[in-house]
């Protein structure tokens, strides 16, 4: 029986892949879970229909993810630390830091566990982050933030 699965199925395939599987497997596994449904023309038609959808959705978040990468490049996230006498800093600031002093300062929200250099901004003066702001089939889009620590005194 061909189905088109709705969702990820382990040892099957992927979500909106049109699959041969055993009669038995379809009716009381697949379709009975919601994880596939029979192929027919107007299944198909709506699946094109869905793949159309999520492909000017993933544009459109790629593009979004463009413009914010042209913002971050302009703008410094501004950080005071306490320093030691012979110029060191104390501590370190972290990416969650990082990410409520972006949304403080400039209002924008990114998700800590987007930035690719996990290493914490740990010296006086500019530190430039790499920030991963989409990732899918259309490629992936990498911004970089500009981080000032100056020292607290």
């Amino acid at each position: 029986m061909k189905v088109i699965l709705l969702k990820d199925v382990k040892g099957v395939g992927k979500k909106g892949e049109t699959k041969e599987v055993n009669d038995g497997y379809a009716s009381n596994f697949l379709i009975p879970r919601g994880l596939a449904c029979v192929s027919t023309k107007g299944s198909q038609a709506q699946l094109q229909k869905d793949n159309a959808e999520e492909a000017a959705r993933q544009k459109k978040l790629k593009e979004e993810a463009e413009v914010l990468a042209k913002r971050l490049e302009s703008i410094n996230v501004e950080f005071k630390a306490k320093g030691g006498s012979d110029g060191r800093m104390f501590g370190t600031i972290s990416p969650k830091e990082i990410e409520e002093g972006m949304k403080k300062q400039w209002d924008i929200t990114i998700d800590k566990r987007k930035f690719i250099d996990k290493t914490p901004a740990n010296a006086f003066g500019y530190t430039k982050l790499r920030i991963e702001l989409y990732k899918g089939q259309a490629g992936q889009v990498i911004g970089t933030v500009s981080v000032h620590i100056s020292e607290d005194k």
